[in-house]
């Protein structure tokens, strides 16, 4: 069965306080049981904040480390759940779920192999 990276868009900046974040995340908790139950979910993590990636590039014979993201925005990935889908619309409804529940977007994309 394919499966799909459930990426959660967050926007940079500090988090919302409690108030708005715990019931965000007890919905989330709700919507990650329901997919244990059903049997997609896979695995799924928080990412720590963009500002402490390293990107590590090959170029010209050399590997370079260079601190913070890839790319500069307003937002970055915060987190992601990896499902597994009989398909892609299916893995869409579980993505819908997800959004709902933490008020994100969320971007749904198959694995290879």
């Amino acid at each position: 069965m394919p499966h799909y990276l459930l990426s959660i868009y967050q926007p940079d900046g500090d988090p919302p306080p409690p108030e708005i974040l715990e019931p965000i995340m007890r919905d989330l908790e709700a919507v990650n049981t329901e997919m244990r139950e059903a049997g997609v979910w896979v695995f799924a993590a928080g990412l720590t904040a963009p500002d402490t990636a390293s990107v590590v590039r090959a170029k010209g014979g050399d590997v370079l480390v260079t601190d913070g993201p890839y790319v500069e925005g307003k937002e970055h990935i915060g987190g992601f759940t990896v499902i597994r889908s009989p398909d892609r619309e299916t893995a869409l409804g579980w993505a819908r779920k997800v959004a709902e529940a933490i008020t994100l977007p969320i971007e749904v994309r198959e694995l290879h192999g």
